[in-house]
């Protein structure tokens, strides 16, 4: 049995989040992948917690990678590059258009000499338009495309704040997966690989379930909550102090009833200020209240999971990150790995979520790898250059490598 992209080789020109994670994703899935670094390294390198000289953020996201530093601005680094990608059958890259043409490593060099190549570029604003060249970070698009503005507006009383997680990374990495993975299978049929380009900003529109909401011009039922919100479903705490989460709208149609049995208060089912959707908007904080009430009474997760569950209502427990890989559902899952930390320890990082019935060794595999560290290896490896020609490389720095000597 073998992954599902076994024999797929990804030449790696990301760094941070959007693009790594992406090219992640497909050595979990059986490619293999050479992260293409500069001499200075991924900026992630230089990250904390780290162990051993190796961060955790960076290793999380580069584990099971091949690691080669090459100096692109040199012609005899983008010339190796070219090369690289004759080998290639996949290019992630998330530099600001035009960086890639600068390093002679465009869509249609590479295109010319390797027309099977799939190339993916990931950018802010795509690669076409008046803001193409604009500098974009997740938390300058998350602002830019109306989460920012949804969140303050919603839930934090129009307070405006950048959030923790880099949601237009995250988003725009998997839909770059999904953007390289049917490439690959149209050139199946065709022959032929493309160029995908992606922008972060269009992603962000792209996996917003309510902007079909914001675009809406015209009547809507007030006897119903608009567009699935999320804001106002309770999150409540039990008598041991725990907090749980439970979804479900307690002012739509059907589920209100649903909380009133569940909380034993079928008297508010028949309060004239909660016969209708808009009666229940208005008096959501009673709502909330009692919902409220009825929990403080629940002595522990198991027992309010229970009584909703009765009443078909969907809970869950207000976890940290360690709790819930922790768990026995993670353990069971085998939700978190375990990677070298390259001093004789382990980092605990999330595995691939996917349960193939015919590639059971899907996931994350290998050690996160030192800058350049496997140079010479790529070198031999997919171009057949002599232990001679990459000592050149490294005496003219073209390549180079960083391998800690003492390791902290």
């Amino acid at each position: 049995m073998t992954a599902p992209l076994d024999g797929i080789r990804v030449l790696d020109f990301t760094r941070v989040l959007s693009g790594p994670h992406c090219t992640r994703m497909l050595s979990d899935l059986g490619a293999e992948v050479i992260k293409v670094e500069p001499p200075d390294g991924d900026i992630t390198r230089f990250t904390s917690p780290r162990r051993n000289s190796m961060p955790s953020y960076y290793a999380q996201q580069n584990a099971g990678k091949r690691s080669l530093s090459l100096n692109l601005a040199s012609d005899e680094g983008s010339a190796i590059a070219l090369r690289l990608a004759e080998h290639a059958d996949v290019i992630v890259e998330n530099f600001r258009p035009g960086v890639m043409e600068k390093f002679g490593l465009s869509y249609e060099a590479v295109s010319a000499a390797n027309p099977r190549i799939v190339y993916a570029s990931i950018t802010g604003y795509g690669a076409t338009g008046p803001w193409k060249d604009r500098r974009a970070y997740a938390p300058v698009v998350q602002a830019e495309t109306g989460l920012t503005k949804s969140q303050g507006d919603h839930g934090r009383e129009g307070v405006y704040r950048t959030d923790r997680h880099s949601h237009a990374d995250v988003y725009t990495s998997l839909d770059a997966a999904a953007g390289v993975l049917a490439a690959l299978y149209q050139r199946e049929r065709t022959g032929r690989g493309q160029w995908i380009d992606i922008a972060m900003a269009q992603v962000m529109l792209y996996v917003n379930e309510h902007v079909h909401d914001e675009l809406y011009d015209g009547d809507v039922d007030p006897d119903w909550v608009r567009s699935f919100g999320n804001e106002s479903q309770p999150v409540v705490t039990l008598a041991d102090g725990t907090g749980m989460a439970i979804a479900g709208n307690p002012a739509s149609k059907g589920t209100f009833e649903m909380y009133m049995r569940a909380i034993e208060r079928t008297d508010l089912i028949d309060d004239p200020r909660f016969a209708t959707v808009a009666g229940r908007l208005e008096h959501l904080d009673v709502v909330l209240g009692a919902i409220a009430e009825f929990a403080a009474t629940v002595p522990n997760t198991a027992e309010l999971e229970r009584i909703l569950a009765e009443h078909r209502l969907a809970s869950g427990t207000i976890r940290s990150v360690r709790e819930v890989c922790d768990s026995e559902w993670a353990r069971e899952r085998n939700a978190v790995a375990e990677i070298d930390d390259r001093g004789g320890g382990t980092y605990r990082v999330p595995n691939a979520p996917w349960k193939f019935s015919d590639a059971p060794d899907v996931g994350v595999s290998g050690s996160p790898r030192y800058r350049g560290e496997d140079n010479a290896e790529v070198l031999r490896d997919v171009l057949g250059m002599s232990d001679d020609e990459i000592a050149t490389l490294v005496d003219t720095e073209v390549l180079s490598q960083h391998l800690p000597r003492r390791r902290h």
